[in-house]
């Protein structure tokens, strides 16, 4: 849609809506391109940035490289190079059943519905557990808290309500 605006702009004069059109549609894929590089740069989680704009490139290269240094393109093993995808996962994971050993048998049954050997809560420690609690109760609270530390429910530091 923008070239053909664009294209229509080189032979003669836009409409005011088609100007508005191109406007919008220009801001729509300058925001896109930003987005895109704030993706590839988090992903690449860098600290550093190149002067100038649109450095997706650049934070591609940097997450890609770190993706490849995590990722085993081959393994020597069994006097040959192992470099399928699918090798390599048996190889590693006859590997690991070696080292630890076969699974060992237990004796315990997961039956959900079976909760006669886990203490309950009684009806007297559940009205405990969920009464109100009382006006006196929130202001020790409050008052115990400390300074500078994370902020409440409503974005407000514990000084706030402790004064007010």
């Amino acid at each position: 849609m923008i070239d053909v605006l664009d294209k229509k702009a080189e032979q003669s004069n836009l409409s005011p809506a088609e100007q508005d059109k191109l406007h919008c549609l220009k801001d729509r894929i300058s925001h896109m391109l930003r987005e895109e590089e704030i993706a590839w740069f988090q992903r690449s989680k860098t600290k550093n940035l190149l002067k100038g704009d649109n450095n997706t490139k650049y934070f591609q290269l940097i997450a890609n490289g770190k993706n490849r240094k995590t990722h085993l393109f081959q393994l020597e093993g069994n006097n040959k190079i192992i470099r399928d995808e699918t090798e390599l996962k048996d190889h590693i994971t006859f590997y690991y059943r070696n080292l630890f050993g076969s699974p060992t048998e237990n004796n315990f049954s997961m039956v959900e519905n079976r909760v006669d050997d886990i203490p309950q809560v009684t009806d007297e420690e559940n009205d405990i557990l969920t009464t109100m609690f009382t006006e006196e109760e929130i202001k020790e609270a409050i008052f115990q808290m400390e300074h500078n530390k994370a902020p409440g429910p409503n974005g407000f530091p514990a000084e706030f309500y402790q004064v007010f």
